[in-house]
């Protein structure tokens, strides 16, 4: 059937992949250091300008004045400088000129607004137009940030030697170590470190940046923050001293993970000194308490296993003294922070399919270092003071509160405000406000859904997934809605209660989709066990868990059309979606299939892929090692390539480094060659998910019209 007409669902009450593109994107929301306002920076993407606005909100945290948008022309980063100075850095220039500016913006609140009454002032530039993840403690006189620089590691040579590099006569990139590439870029000559300057506010009022610009790791075979994704939160900073996590300099980063935990003064002047104990895998998010005298991370055991158990270890530094404070909690933590006075540690972790942040009281420091510490319950069984959505952006303030940003199913980002925290009893009622409420007008009316819970027996025990249905949807009209069956990425990932601008479950059910999103084995939030089960099990107890899963919404909802399920799947879902074409046995009948960069041979994934210990971990082994070799053999699509017959759209980024392209095209070779229909597309400018704006909304369209070419009501 020619479906080259086919459009969109849309109109007022209908949200679609446009309005989806076009919603605002707030980020989290920052506190001043009074505890009194907050920003957040937003953009917007407009299709008919093709442009995406960023702006800048300042809100109040204990007031009703209305939130003041301070539009960013050329972007930027900000922060706090002070209670009322916002810092915004910029780049600007062209050619040799260009460079970071940072500018000060005062900030101004009423009784009944905020304002910026004065025009930004220029602070000062820095050497390069590459400076970035700002943070200002102002109990200092330094502002810590990070750059790229070369082998000197000097910053006012950047320029000279990125010059000397685009005319070195030749375009090659020479390696005799991993990473040489990862994520999406190839390695070049540069690398990540911490800087100091000084900045600090004379008796005019006026902010003066220094000249001298000081690499913390200068001599140290240190880098942080930490490719691909790192940033602020791999650093902390203090009135005197900064500390951050990096890589283990030894070990090769490729098929490693491990990173160590450091401390060093803010002027420059002592070596690193390690926190960590040697023995631990990955770290991350470290933090100071706001006294200075403690040191909170995320540890793992395992290097290697990038997906294992996210213990939160606190250091005494006046004592001298590492401790394991969650050993006993089958959660992992993902961001922290401690409560004003120290007393309290405030965290995010993944539960059930929600994050939510916890609370716990600091036991005294033990006597000694120890991973096995003896607690009460309140240290065991941390209190979760919220209960929904996707919580991030944790910050305590002054005066018992917290500050966090919180998205769902049904929002983008919205700042929260938690009051009435006791250091005392954790579990005592608190109040949690909303302040912002940047996509309320554009989601009104549009009744997306909310995501119901079910459960059902799994592989090994009670597996959770989410439904979301379509709107009209009403109890005993028999075989009305399609069936979207969501298999998630990862492997060690969930279908969460949150937003999310890629693969949002509403965006579908808006469209008339029955969707379903099960958390199988190797799903995160639902204790470690079940994460861990997933190795060497990749085409095993995963897939008993979502047939169970798919016949058990089958029974539950005869509302559903089983004559028109088609799946779709991203990375490990990709793998899913090639799995189910040669594995008739689990007892899928999708009309259709949709197979995001995913897995098509898993052996050779395990060779070509940028972090070799991902594989290496999954599969228990490199994939010349005879066991490893034979369970990858078992659970290999390729091998299964004969069985194919189900119709498959498959998109792929060109610049996916961690599943090559070459697994979609193979993958569409296959099954052009069987004969079954197919469809490949290519983004040559996307990585391993589809960012730009264009490119999302061609996406949406090639899935929706693909399913809507098997199942749709022609």
């Amino acid at each position: 059937m020619d479906t080259t007409d086919f459009k969109f669902k849309e109109g007022s009450h209908i949200f679609s992949p446009k309005d989806l593109v076009e919603l605002e994107r707030p980020g989290s929301g920052v506190a001043n250091p009074s505890g009194d306002l907050l920003l957040v920076s937003v953009s917007k993407y407009s299709f008919k300008d093709k442009k995406n606005a960023k702006s800048i909100y300042i809100a109040p945290i204990e007031s009703t004045v209305q939130p003041f948008e301070i539009p960013l022309a050329n972007g930027g980063e900000a922060f706090w400088l002070d209670a009322r100075t916002i810092g915004h850095a910029v780049v600007e220039g062209e050619g040799k000129e260009k460079a970071v500016s940072l500018y000060a913006v005062s900030v101004k609140i009423e009784t009944e607004s905020i304002s910026t009454p004065d025009s930004p002032v220029l602070i000062g530039k820095f050497p390069t137009d590459s400076a970035g993840n700002f943070i200002f403690n102002g109990k200092s006189d330094y502002l810590v940030f990070s750059d790229n620089v070369h082998a000197d590691g000097d910053i006012h040579a950047v320029k000279k030697h990125d010059e000397e590099w685009e005319n070195r006569g030749d375009t090659a990139y020479v390696y005799e170590d991993t990473f040489e590439r990862q994520w999406d870029t190839w390695v070049g000559p540069k690398q990540s470190s911490l800087f100091t300057v000084a900045l600090t506010k004379g008796p005019d009022g006026k902010w003066v940046l220094g000249a001298d610009y000081v690499n913390l790791l200068q001599g140290t075979p240190h880098h942080t923050p930490i490719l691909p994704f790192g940033g602020t939160d791999d650093f902390d900073v203090s009135a005197t001293h900064v500390v951050y996590s990096t890589k283990d300099p030894v070990l090769p980063k490729a098929w490693h993970t491990k990173q160590n935990v450091y401390i060093l003064a803010l002027d420059g002047k002592s070596k690193p000194r390690e926190l960590t104990s040697g023995k631990q895998g990955a770290t991350h998010a470290p933090v100071f308490s706001q006294q200075g005298d403690k040191v909170a991370w995320i540890e793992l055991d395992e290097d290697g296993y990038e997906s294992d158990r996210g213990k939160v270890i606190i250091f005494d530094l006046d004592k001298d003294v590492r401790y394991t404070l969650t050993e006993n909690w089958d959660r992992s933590a993902a961001e922290l922070a401690f409560s004003t006075d120290g007393k309290v540690l405030y965290l995010v972790a993944g539960d059930l399919a929600r994050n939510k942040i916890f609370a716990i009281p600091l036991p005294p420091t033990p006597s000694s270092s120890t991973t096995t510490p003896t607690w009460t319950d309140a240290q065991n069984s941390p209190h979760a003071l919220t209960h929904s959505g996707s919580a991030s952006g944790l910050q305590a303030l002054p005066n018992n509160r917290v500050l966090f940003t919180k998205s769902s199913f049904t929002s983008p980002n919205d700042v929260f405000v938690i009051r009435n925290l006791s250091a005392d009893d954790v579990k005592a009622d608190v109040n949690i406000d909303q302040l912002t409420k940047f996509t309320a007008d554009a989601l009104k009316g549009k009744e997306l859904a909310a995501g119901e819970d079910f459960y059902f027996d799994g592989a090994d025990q009670k597996i959770h997934g989410w439904i979301l249905k379509p709107p009209g949807f009403k109890e005993g009209e028999k075989k009305k809605w399609p069936l979207l069956f969501w298999v998630h990425g990862g492997p060690q990932g969930v279908w969460g209660d949150q937003w999310s601008t890629r693969w949002n479950p509403a965006v579908f059910a808006q469209q008339g989709y029955f969707v379903v999103a099960i958390n199988p084995t190797g799903s995160t939030t639902f204790g470690q066990a079940l994460t861990d089960a997933i190795q060497r099990e990749w085409g095993g107890k995963p897939f008993e868990d979502l047939s169970k899963g798919y016949k058990y919404i089958l029974q539950k909802f005869p509302e559903i059309d089983a004559d028109r399920a088609v799946a779709a799947g991203g990375s490990y879902g990709g793998y899913a979606m090639n799995w189910i074409q040669g594995n008739p046995q689990f007892g899928f009948d999708f009309k259709a299939l949709f197979c995001h960069d995913g897995a098509f041979d898993v052996r050779y994934v395990a060779y070509a892929t940028d972090e070799l210990f991902f594989s290496n971990r999954e599969w228990d082994g490199r994939p010349w090692e005879p066991e490893a070799k034979a369970i990858m053999e078992k659970f290999n699509p390729s091998n299964y390539v004969q069985n194919w017959k189900t119709p498959m759209l498959i998109v792929h980024g060109s610049k996916d480094y961690r599943l090559t392209e070459t697994e979609g095209l193979a993958a569409f070779h296959a099954l052009r060659q069987l004969g079954v229909p197919s469809r490949l597309v290519i983004f040559p400018d996307e990585n391993h998910w589809t960012l730009n704006q264009g490119n999302s909304l061609k996406w949406h369209w090639e899935v929706l019209r693909w399913f809507d070419k098997y199942v749709g009501e022609h």
